[in-house]
């Protein structure tokens, strides 16, 4: 009876350490409020406050199958490195592109 016991606290013990570390390692969603909300303090001057794109700046409809098509890495580097004449954003946190990149991605036709 006392080995049952011990038994079972020993796999009490360990499915709750592998719940936590199940939990603390599960990539964390992106905000899109978050997002929205960045987007509109530094992507909106550009890309139009309905992210569709300017057309006298040439920018791209972010809600397009062309930028949807592309993968969050790629994305990120956009962001983050710049292309073309849009600026890098090296100044973003990690969670913020990740944000940014969750808003694009809401945008999807």
């Amino acid at each position: 009876m006392e080995n049952t016991r011990k038994h079972l606290g020993t796999l009490t013990l360990v499915a709750a350490l592998f719940a936590g570390t199940v939990l603390l390692s599960a990539p964390a969603k992106a905000d899109t409020a978050a997002g929205e909300a960045m987007f509109k303090a530094k992507c909106a001057g550009c890309h139009g406050a309905d992210a569709k794109g300017k057309e006298a700046m040439k920018t791209r409809d972010l809600s397009s199958a062309d930028v949807q098509k592309q993968s969050d890495a790629d994305l990120t580097g956009i962001i983050t490195g710049g292309k073309g004449k849009m600026p890098a954003y090296k100044t973003l946190t990690p969670d913020q592109v990740k944000d940014l990149v969750g808003y694009i991605r809401s945008l999807k036709k």
